[in-house]
């Protein structure tokens, strides 16, 4: 009888342990799902707001013409992300996003009398906003991906992911190989500003 209720409490432990696993996994790509959505949210605020603030920087700056083809290549880059969810679509309009936020940064600071302009301070503080949350949703989608994915590969997890079919998650895409990945000695040298 001992023997018996035993082996009923060991099957039942074990019967417990996968369902947690399955109700992880699915717990994990829910919210990859979601990271996803995130990251389209952001990319939907961002296409809003990048005309706003191409009309603004227009109006101020009507002399500076490299950051109004920033601007409109970002504006677009945001709306095809947001057209197909795609998410390659959307890695090109975080990277447009990204190359904008610093090239508006030394517009504004080249030219101080452009900085007392509240409407281009608020823009500018919003777009540095949206590429701040870019980010951090970008860098979710990666912690939850490499979450899933390790479960996935690792005993005794990697069995009922077998069993259920759990899928690899790719996260986000990015190039394997090439110079960004290797730290040369000219990138260890002090950085020299001269204004």
């Amino acid at each position: 009888m001992n023997s018996l209720f035993l082996v009923f409490a060991v099957l039942a432990g074990v019967v417990l342990y996968v369902i947690s696993l399955y109700n992880l996994f699915q717990t994990l790509k829910t919210r990859i799902k979601a990271s996803i959505q995130e990251i389209g949210n952001q990319l939907k605020r961002q296409s809003s707001l990048i005309p706003n603030l191409e009309a603004s920087v227009k109006a101020s700056f009507s002399h500076e013409t490299g950051i109004f083809k920033l601007l409109s290549e970002a504006r677009a880059s945001s709306a095809k992300a947001v057209r197909s969810g795609s998410l390659a679509d959307s890695e090109v309009a975080i990277d447009q996003i990204q190359k904008l936020v610093p090239a508006m940064n030394v517009l504004v600071e080249s030219n101080p009398q452009m900085q007392a302009q509240a409407s281009l301070t608020q823009f500018m503080n919003e777009l540095r906003d949206t590429s701040d949350k870019l980010m951090y949703s970008r860098r979710i989608l990666i912690d939850l991906s490499q979450e899933y994915n390790m479960k996935r590969m690792t005993f005794p997890s990697n069995l009922v992911a077998q069993v259920f079919g759990f899928g690899e998650e790719k996260g986000l895409a990015g190039m394997e190989s090439g110079s960004h990945l290797e730290v040369t000695q000219k990138d260890t040298e002090d950085v020299k500003v001269s204004l």
